[in-house]
């Protein structure tokens, strides 16, 4: 599983020209879902970007968490997170979670997040979305589910 995290200012999406998640003060995630990637792994994920501290305190340290400062959530699945551009100049998505898989560990993770707490927005599956947003910093963070987690059973 990885996840593209921005800090974001505000943030947005649309579909077919309607807004279908909306977020102020928060974090922006991008979600690919590999086909090795089970509920456990997602919880994970999950509890490491909730307590990443990137955000700023106020010596302008980036020493908060995203429940330190009240901050919301806006997901967007992105399959084209696991491209293979080894190989020519036409991406290969074969690492990509087949789309049934994925989508359930996505709304998995929307709803995890909500049950913590969190506002949480999302788009559609599987939808051509348009993203907008006002990245804070730039500030930009990639978790990758294979640097974040042990193998150690």
């Amino acid at each position: 599983m990885i996840f593209v995290i921005q800090r974001v200012i505000q943030a947005n999406v649309t579909v077919e020209q309607e807004i279908t998640g909306e977020i102020g003060h928060g974090l922006l995630v991008f979600v690919g879902v590999a086909d090795s990637d089970d509920h456990k792994t997602a919880d994970k994920m999950i509890d490491k970007m909730t307590k990443l501290r990137i955000f700023e305190d106020a010596d302008g340290k980036t020493n908060l968490s995203i429940s330190d400062v009240n901050g919301e959530f806006l997901m967007i699945s992105q399959f084209t997170l696991y491209a293979d551009c080894k190989k020519g100049n036409r991406p290969s998505f074969t690492k990509a979670g087949n789309p049934e898989m994925a989508n359930e560990l996505y709304e998995y993770i929307i709803s995890e997040l909500k049950k913590k707490g969190y506002r949480t927005e999302h788009g559609i599956f599987g939808a051509n979305m348009k993203v907008s947003l006002t990245n804070d910093g730039p500030f930009t963070i990639v978790l990758d589910s294979e640097e974040i987690i042990t193998k150690k059973g």
